[in-house]
């Protein structure tokens, strides 16, 4: 399997169908941790710590990443976070956490639809990369 930083180079921007599409649609299997009608959150199958939860939206709405929001999508990217903070707790991460969002090629995006990493488990490091 090439490396996250060789999978986000060779990523190409769209708006067609992701595999994160493909695991909202339960036609790739995942370990669910968390799902109600805004968003689903999945443990990451290459976990970078202990726990490794990924957090995605149901409805992409162009929103590919990061840097192609716009005001129509503040209400869905608070709730990522406040998914991340539910989840966090849920997971005993009392001690710290990560929370990630890659975007674009330079910041090792593999996957366009927006979505968020929760990470701890673990002393996490700085800088991260």
């Amino acid at each position: 399997m090439a490396s996250e930083k060789e999978a986000a180079l060779a990523a190409v921007p769209s708006d067609s169908p992701t595999i994160f599409d493909k695991i909202i649609k339960k036609e790739i299997p995942s370990t669910v941790v968390f799902e109600d009608e805004k968003v689903l959150a999945f443990r990451d199958i290459n976990p970078q710590a202990p726990t490794h939860i990924v957090i995605i939206p149901k409805v992409k709405d162009g929103l590919t990443g990061l840097s192609k929001a716009e005001e129509r999508h503040v209400e869905i990217l608070g709730y990522l976070l406040y998914v991340a903070k539910i989840l966090a707790k849920q997971e005993g991460l009392e001690d710290g956490y990560r929370v990630v969002i890659n975007d674009g090629p330079n910041g090792c995006q593999s996957v366009y639809h927006i979505h968020v990493h929760l990470i701890g488990g673990r002393q996490m490091n700085w800088p991260p990369g």
